[in-house]
């Protein structure tokens, strides 16, 4: 049994607030996952996901929405200048769709020199699906410790270049003359998330996208709907943590300092009082105006909601209407690749001239 049938099973038998294991709860109720994540009485510990690091969240809060608006703002320029879209006419997905997405964004992640190589390695080592549990734990730790070397000292050169030409540029203007070596690997691992988020978490839900659609007879809806039922249906981000700092209760569910408490978003989004057959992948919905949107967070919710979550979709949609007429999937699995985040299966992509 999977860890989603696993939960699945446990809504079904104590409602959409449980406990997974001892210490660990799960939130499947939309109402009480907004109010965990907004966390306006302040019951858990200051979180963002996006800037979670090794050494602690980067903050201030000024400098995450700086970063977050000066990232988005370079990548969608970068879009609308240099968009090319050209895929294999066979090619092998979910890892054809990350690898797509980080060629599209390559040169606004990291527009020189020879890092661009080690960041090569991080997509092939980290980011596709898979990709950690077919490496050792001391590969993937001796990499990592170079890539954090490396990147740290970029950073630290590209201080005060002027107008940002790539992410790293970015973040090197967040970093004062200053700044700690603690600040600087902080910056290094933002950078990571940044790769994650627009090769790994953008791709995956590019993936969804396309095996949804190519794998729903007479699914036929346009490519906004789509993309927000893949990821309503399998959410890319199915997990968000939080720390509590004082006792409460969560529905009838007596909560802990000691308890990590897991908001899911796969849950959230099939609870049928919101999505009627919650199971299925019916992109009509959006258009008929059959949208829960209180029982929807792809993105999180609350101050730390992605601030790219609109740019993802639009570079997702755009990709889908580029595909020719006459492509199609053939599925070699019909189950997610489940991790930190939910990958689709395995399938293949035949353009007509794949044929």
């Amino acid at each position: 049994m999977d860890e989603l049938q696993v939960i699945d099973d446990l809504r079904g038998r104590y409602g959409p607030v449980f406990r997974r294991r001892p210490g660990v709860l799960y939130v499947g109720d939309p109402a009480a996952a907004k109010a965990v994540l907004a966390n306006a009485e302040s019951r858990y510990r200051e979180h963002s996901d996006f800037f979670y690091t090794s050494k602690g969240i980067f903050g201030p809060r000024h400098a995450q929405q700086e970063i977050g608006r000066a990232a988005r703002n370079l990548l969608r320029d970068h879009w609308a200048r240099s968009a090319v879209v050209a895929l294999d006419p066979v090619s092998r997905w979910p890892d054809a769709g990350n690898l797509l997405l980080y060629k599209c964004f390559r040169d606004a992640l990291v527009s020189r020199g020879d890092l661009r190589h080690l960041v090569d390695q991080v997509l092939r080592h980290a980011v596709l699906a898979g990709a950690r549990e077919r490496r050792s734990p001391l590969s993937r730790a001796v990499l990592r410790t170079r890539v954090r070397r490396a990147l740290v000292t970029e950073l630290i050169r590209r201080q005060g270049h002027g107008e940002p030409e790539d992410l790293l540029d970015v973040l090197a203007a967040t970093g004062p003359a200053d700044s700690s070596h603690r600040a600087w690997v902080q910056l290094s691992e933002v950078f990571l998330s940044c790769v994650f988020a627009v090769a790994g978490s953008m791709g995956f839900l590019l993936g969804w996208s396309v095996y949804l659609l190519g794998t729903t007879p007479d699914a036929d809806a346009d490519p906004g709907s789509v993309v927000r039922e893949a990821s309503r249906l399998w959410p890319v981000a199915w997990n968000f943590g939080r720390c509590p700092v004082r006792p409460h209760e969560l529905g009838d569910v007596p909560v802990t300092v000691h308890d990590e408490v897991v908001v899911c978003s796969y849950l959230v989004h099939r609870d049928d009082r919101y999505w009627p057959d919650p199971d299925t992948f019916r992109p009509q919905r959006w258009v008929d105006g059959m949208t829960g949107a209180e029982a929807f967070i792809p993105f999180g919710w609350g101050p730390h909601t992605c601030v790219a979550a609109g740019f993802a979709i639009q570079v997702v949609e755009d990709i889908l209407r580029r595909l020719p007429p006459g492509w199609h999937v053939e599925p070699h699995e019909h189950r997610p690749q489940v991790a930190a985040a939910l990958a689709p299966p395995s399938f293949t992509l035949r353009l007509p001239d794949g044929r």
